[in-house]
């Protein structure tokens, strides 16, 4: 069953070839699907296209099928095209004709881009919580580990001290500063595109101010050609704001695969959370990592993938939107697991003590020892030559004490200026307000 069917089915293999996964897709948009359609049917029975009796008898359905969403008993029949069909038709079934007036005023176009919105929305929500999550972990390694000396690297060679306070408190600030054009994001998400219709409005007088209102908008698109246009570009705005996040991760993973390495020794993980060798007894493989290094690196791929599924498509709708789904919607689950599993692994990082003691790390104090020249008057020029030579002379003398103090440093690591940071983008987002309105029209 189509909503567009008139009398003549499409071929078989047309349809089949067509819908493709769309289905199992399109369970993911059942709750928004339903939502939209409350706030919809809300707006008409305002404007007197839906009765108060019918409208009220739908929005108890459609509350109903909410429940059973969410209990998981909602499916999508086989031979039912999509959700907005699977829905239509429950309706029609449980109460007949005042069903079919549930799509005045709408199109399939304007529904499925509503219900796209609302679910990145909910999507950016809660990878929004399992970012926060981590961070709070990084911040709270980072304090407990700010003594805690570590080589500093430039080009992979030894540079100058760092400490382990200051790797986990880098990628918590990365991750404070991912959520900057994730918040772009949602901010483009968050309008509303209902009642654009096809592309091209309605010759009724929607109210779309009041269904910008019901589902927690903050504002709606307004040019109706242009609400349409946002296939493709919500889709590609989305995915390259999870691209940061996945860079984040990545090079996380990566450190981790090298600080791990026996030629660092500078972290272990209990040998549960590592996998071992078919052959060589001895091994404890950072597999965790190594996939989370993969999977990020993957997504990074999205926004193309988008771009040119997208490129050089006119105004007006075109069905390889639909491909863009199953490019976009998993890779929400993908990252909120390598976050979850992130979280998992550092939870129980082992950090390895007084590893500067090593003499081999020596030549990363050499530019403190330049530093101490300079501050009893010796040009710094002629300080940093005097100190090469010591060391191509072998005659280079340090001192392991540092005092780092300045902001951002080892012994100034400004965590508590990142958290801020983060807690204040983090209201930017308004999550509350769209929930609030979600729940309303549930009540």
């Amino acid at each position: 069953m189509k909503l567009w069917q008139k009398d003549a089915d499409s071929l078989k293999e047309v349809i089949e070839f067509t819908s493709g996964n769309d289905n199992s897709l399109d369970l993911l948009l059942a709750k928004s699907d339903v939502l939209g359609s409350l706030a919809h049917i809300a707006m008409l029975n305002k404007i007197n296209l839906l009765k108060k009796d019918e409208y009220l008898l739908l929005r108890k359905e459609l509350i109903l099928i909410f429940k059973s969403i969410e209990d998981g008993k909602f499916k999508i029949d086989a031979g039912v095209e999509d959700i907005h069909s699977q829905l239509e038709i429950y309706l029609t079934s449980k109460i007949g004709e005042v069903a079919k007036k549930i799509h005045s005023g709408r199109s399939r176009n304007d529904q499925v881009l509503v219900d796209i919105k609302l679910f990145l929305r909910n999507e950016i929500r809660v990878l929004v919580d399992e970012i926060k999550k981590l961070f709070d972990l990084l911040i709270s390694k980072s304090e407990s580990h700010k003594s805690d000396l570590l080589p500093g690297y430039t080009h992979l060679q030894l540079a100058m001290p760092s400490s382990f306070g200051l790797w986990f408190g880098a990628y918590a600030e990365s991750l404070s500063d991912d959520l900057i054009p994730l918040l772009g994001a949602y901010e483009f998400v968050n309008k509303n595109p209902l009642g654009s219709g096809a592309g091209y409005g309605s010759s009724f007088p929607l109210d779309r101010r009041k269904t910008t209102e019901l589902l927690g908008f903050n504002d709606l698109n307004y040019n109706v050609v242009y609400a349409q246009m946002c296939r493709g570009k919500t889709e590609r705005i989305v995915a390259t704001a999870l691209t940061n996040i996945a860079t984040t991760l990545s090079k996380l993973a990566m450190d981790v695969c090298i600080y791990l390495n026996q030629n660092f020794g500078f972290i272990s993980f209990p040998e549960e959370l590592t996998t071992g060798s078919s052959i060589m007894p001895h091994k404890k493989n950072p597999d965790v990592f190594e996939i989370v290094r993969a999977r990020c690196n993957s997504l990074l791929a999205l926004p193309n993938e988008i771009a040119l599924i997208t490129t050089n498509l006119p105004s007006g709708y075109h069905r390889d939107f639909q491909i863009l789904k199953e490019k976009l919607f998993p890779a929400f689950k993908v990252l909120s697991q390598c976050i979850q599993i992130t979280h998992l692994m550092l939870s129980n990082i082992e950090i390895k003590k007084n590893l500067l003691e090593d003499e081999k790390y020596k030549y990363l104090f050499s530019v403190e020892e330049v530093n101490k020249l300079v501050l009893q008057n010796v040009p710094f020029r002629d300080a940093y030559k005097k100190i090469g030579q010591d060391i191509k002379s072998g005659e280079f003398h340090h001192s392991k004490n540092i005092s780092h103090t300045h902001e951002g440093s080892i012994g100034n690591l400004c965590n508590d200026k990142i958290e801020r940071s983060i807690k204040n983008l983090i209201l930017r987002f308004d999550f509350k307000k769209a929930m609030v309105a979600e729940a309303s029209l549930l009540k």
